[in-house]
């Protein structure tokens, strides 16, 4: 399949947002330096919880959605192993939809993943699960917010209060940053399987039965991305392939392009950064092209 997924359409009844993308970097201060460069983004929280964990870590705005970068500061947590595994790439999928207690319980009841972390908060329910077994190489994470009179449609509400950005009382801060950038809009995610392993559509039909994701195809259809798989390769790790941003604006477009080519990142119709591709479209331009 293509390594650019076609944007959903607006009329989609998914009830899964893809809300953030979580990368892994040896050098975070140089990966932060980049996306902020080239994006012509900021960063918008560093969270100090995550420290409790091992790590440190930066989250920057795609509009209403993020990115964020992690990386450990000890030696025996996930983010290492992973760094030590296959260098930089990806570390987490986390996605939001409207009930995550309702879909944990579904989940649990029918033995479809192991819950390893349920962070409960006044407003939010955020719930992460074991990668192993789940196709693509990426921790799942599938969280809710409540809604509420301040926020009464928090999974199609496109500046909507987001728990991994800070407490609820910073949410004017965040959010005027996320609309600074609503000209970036995060469109889709590929991730390649383990080698010897070309069960494409197996691996979204696993994400649909677990998570609750409608396909459509061999894709996984969120209200605002598409996330596909690709066939593994021998001496190709599984994990995250690329990232597809949805760009308004010719000139918006042109400048991260020709930032990135500055910066000497730019492959074949790609842009290299933190160990993953990058790609860019217009918004609103055709997705049928292919990239493989």
């Amino acid at each position: 399949m293509s390594e650019v997924p076609k944007r959903p359409d607006p009329s989609s009844t998914s009830q899964h947002r893809l809300r953030q993308i979580a990368l892994v970097a040896h050098d975070l201060s140089r990966v932060e330096r980049l996306l902020t460069y080239v994006l012509g983004t900021e960063v918008v929280y560093v969270d100090p919880q995550v420290s409790q964990w091992g790590l440190n870590n930066f989250l920057v705005a795609i509009g209403g959605d993020m990115i964020e970068v992690v990386s450990s500061i000890k030696s025996d947590t996930t983010a290492s192993r992973l760094l030590s595994k296959r260098g930089d790439g990806g570390y987490m999928i986390i996605m939001q939809t409207k009930d995550a207690a309702k879909q944990r319980a579904r989940i649990e009841s029918r033995g479809l993943a192991k819950v390893i972390y349920t962070h409960d908060q006044d407003d939010s329910l955020c719930v992460q699960y074991h990668p192993k077994g789940i196709k693509g190489g990426m921790m799942p994470e599938l969280d809710s917010h409540q809604a509420t009179q301040s926020n009464p449609t928090p999974l199609m509400t496109t500046f909507s209060p987001w728990h991994a950005c800070g407490p609820l009382s910073s949410y004017p801060t965040y959010s005027a940053a996320m609309k600074r950038h609503s000209d970036l809009h995060l469109a889709g995610a590929v991730l390649r399987l383990s080698p010897h392993d070309s069960a494409t559509e197996a691996a979204s039909r696993q994400w649909e039965e677990i998570f609750g994701i409608p396909r459509s195809r061999d894709l996984l259809a969120f209200t605002n991305a598409r996330l596909g798989f690709i066939r593994g390769e021998e001496g190709q790790p599984e994990g995250l392939v690329s990232i597809t941003i949805a760009v308004e604006g010719k000139e918006r477009f042109n400048g991260i392009l020709q930032r990135a080519s500055g910066a000497g990142l730019c492959g074949d119709g790609w842009i290299n950064m933190c160990g993953v591709k990058w790609y860019f479209v217009e918004a609103g331009e055709s997705r049928e092209r292919s990239n493989l």
